[in-house]
């Protein structure tokens, strides 16, 4: 999506600026803010279309930042960390970020990551699907149970929405995969475990007993079509 703008919060000034030249060259808008503890008000203040995160940051770590704006900016967040950090992608996925890439990271590969985040939206079909206490809303991108919007971040909307139009049937990881993060799911990739999580438990799905939303083991998962309960499970 050109035109776009980019927020990079990273602190290697040669890095920052090539990023910033690379990408500026395929027509988005980058600012750059070098510090931890000035990112999340920045965020937060100047809502960017998506913001580009590195983990090893003065003043603040990105995970933290990640975790503080989290709740309140729900465009994607785009993590960067290096080979011989101990933070993997479960790590930052559970902090809530969106995607994640690793450094050294060829510009081709960070562009389509960026791509990939920013154009979901304008992909995906529009229209609303009402499940029992749920509905979801593509058009507005937003979903509610019993009519409370239900607070999710761009990536666990994306998720639900895939589930939504296929409800009743599984998704495959691969179909997952391939839809929201335009990779194919190599069997270890635990990411999407870690965002149905999240989605289950601000539906209220209690995990160890789902009713909404179903893992078919080897399979996939299953946004469940009918016999929803009148209350969800705590």
């Amino acid at each position: 999506m050109e035109n776009s703008t980019i927020l990079l919060v990273e602190d290697n000034v040669d890095f920052a600026a090539m990023v910033k030249e690379f990408l500026e060259s395929n027509g988005y808008r980058v600012e750059i803010e070098k510090r931890g503890d000035r990112a999340a008000a920045r965020i937060l203040r100047e809502s960017p279309s998506l913001v580009l995160l590195d983990v090893m940051l003065p003043g603040q770590d990105g995970l933290s930042v990640c975790r503080s704006v989290r709740e309140k900016y729900h465009g994607p967040i785009l993590m960067l960390t290096a080979l011989d950090e101990e933070v993997d992608e479960v790590t930052g996925l559970q902090s809530g970020a969106d995607d994640y890439v690793v450094k050294p990271v060829r510009p081709q590969a960070l562009l389509a990551r960026i791509q990939n985040l920013l154009g979901r939206s304008s992909r995906a079909p529009t229209g609303r699907v009402e499940l029992g206490r749920l509905a979801i809303d593509s058009t507005n991108r937003n979903a509610s149970m019993d009519g409370h919007i239900v607070d999710l971040s761009s990536a666990e909307f994306d998720l639900l929405w895939l589930l939504a139009q296929h409800a009743g049937h599984i998704v495959t990881r691969d179909e997952i995969y391939r839809s929201l993060r335009g990779i194919e799911y190599d069997g270890m990739d635990r990411s999407m475990d870690v965002r149905i999580a999240r989605l289950r438990r601000k539906l209220g799905d209690d995990a160890r007993n789902p009713t909404m939303i179903k893992h078919v083991r080897s399979e996939g998962y299953l946004l469940v079509g009918h016999g929803w309960p009148e209350r969800s499970c705590a």
